[in-house]
């Protein structure tokens, strides 16, 4: 029989980063009967392979999956190849295209790979939703879709905001939240993990296992992590995502360029750290005992050594060092300014030209399609990009012009 840890020493691990528990007296039964009966929760969590890579913001749910795992509970890393054809629709404002059977497929066994920088293969199942899915029958997928109303359907802020707007709304995407919450039928959930924006498809889920007439799965929902921009959500499409799979070097840049504010955020919901440890370091932070700069090294080498190894990440850090700090970066050759706009942020071009790194916008716009911008040790590829008035900035023009750009105090 296993043996788990204590319910309030369960409930923190669980807890950390959690937006939302539903119920969480729910979850508290569950708790208390596995760790009397010896029997581990069933825990899932779906990812649609719509792309090829993961990103550090898909990683905020498998490193929940990785605290359940390490409470001792069964961890089911559900692969979506099934709902992957039909596309989520959750956050959007139109239908999305779809993608083959072969593309879902090749993107399906990039995130076999990836996932076990996190997850501990031995403890953790991997299974695809066709499985049931695609054995239900015309006559199971009617009585399905005869579960929930029209109604209830566009009581979804996406498909509502649609449906004002006049924007169609195609009608297998009303099949995807059925599918979904089919898949904790099929697999006897105790708990689904998903994002915030998921949880009305987790709702639909609790929903279904009791018109099956099994226990309820409680719902756990997790905040959808901002990219290196501090404001969007992390995507690829945004170009604000950082790819576990990016190279060592590029990946530290990136967490590196991060804001200070953010670090913290990005320290609760992916750092192995405890939190009291994390709370003790924010303090030294703000008291002038550690400097920023230094958490966000111990952060990036940290996600950099889980992701590429210990001698990949001290190699990064090294590098950034040596390539930002000394030898490209003389602090005594920079232009040294602190934010002085109104604006909380502004174009990067701007900001340039104001300080007359550029000579005009069309000249700071023609070096940035060249990849002659850097910015805290990342070139600069998105020509919206924007600074802004919390953040520390190093920034390189070209070979010779240098900017240290210091937060509004």
């Amino acid at each position: 029989m296993a043996e788990f840890p204590p319910i309030d020493e369960q409930l923190a691990l669980i807890r950390r980063g959690a937006v939302e528990i539903v119920p969480e007296a729910e979850l508290v039964h569950k708790l208390e009967r596995s760790r009397t009966g010896g029997a581990p929760l069933r825990v899932k969590a779906g990812f649609d392979p719509t792309a090829k890579d993961l990103h550090l913001g898909h990683t905020v749910l498998i490193q929940k999956l990785k605290h359940f795992q390490e409470l001792g509970h069964e961890v089911i890393f559900l692969i979506g190849d099934f709902t992957g054809l039909i596309g989520d629709p959750s956050g959007r404002s139109e239908t999305r295209p779809p993608l083959s059977r072969e593309e879902i497929a090749a993107n399906a066994e990039t995130y076999k790979e990836q996932i076990f920088k996190i997850l501990d293969p031995a403890k953790t199942v991997i299974d695809y939703n066709s499985r049931w899915l695609n054995n239900l029958s015309s006559e199971e997928i009617i009585r399905l879709s005869a579960r929930y109303t029209v109604a209830r359907m566009l009581e979804r802020d996406d498909f509502q905001k649609r449906f004002a707007a006049n924007q169609p709304i195609s009608i297998h995407e009303f099949l995807y939240p059925l599918m979904q919450g089919y898949d904790s039928v099929a697999l006897c959930a105790d708990v689904e993990l998903g994002g915030t924006d998921q949880k009305f498809n987790l709702l639909v889920g609790r929903e279904l296992q009791r018109a099956y007439g099994q226990e309820s799965q409680v719902i756990l929902t997790m905040p959808l992590l901002e990219g290196t921009d501090g404001v969007q959500k992390m995507s690829k499409s945004l170009n604000n995502a950082i790819g576990i799979t990016a190279e060592p070097f590029d990946m530290y840049g990136k967490l590196m360029s991060i804001s200070d504010g953010l670090m913290w955020r990005y320290y609760e919901l992916l750092s192995n750290l405890e939190l009291a440890e994390v709370a003790a370091l924010r303090a030294a932070v703000e008291n002038g005992r550690e400097h920023p700069m230094e958490a966000k090294r111990r952060l990036a080498r940290e996600l950099v050594c889980r992701f590429h190894g210990a001698a990949a990440a001290a190699a990064a850090a090294a590098q950034f060092s040596a390539t930002f700090q000394h030898q490209h970066f003389p602090d005594d050759q920079a232009l040294r300014h602190t934010w002085r706009w109104e604006e909380d942020e502004r174009w990067i071009i701007y900001v340039l030209k104001d300080l007359k790194l550029v000579s005009s916008t069309s000249e700071g716009s023609r070096l940035l399609s060249q990849g002659s911008i850097q910015c805290n040790g990342v070139k600069i590829e998105d020509a919206q990009t924007t600074l802004r008035a919390d953040q520390t900035y190093r920034i390189k023009v070209g070979k010779r012009r240098f900017l240290l750009l210091a937060p509004r105090g």
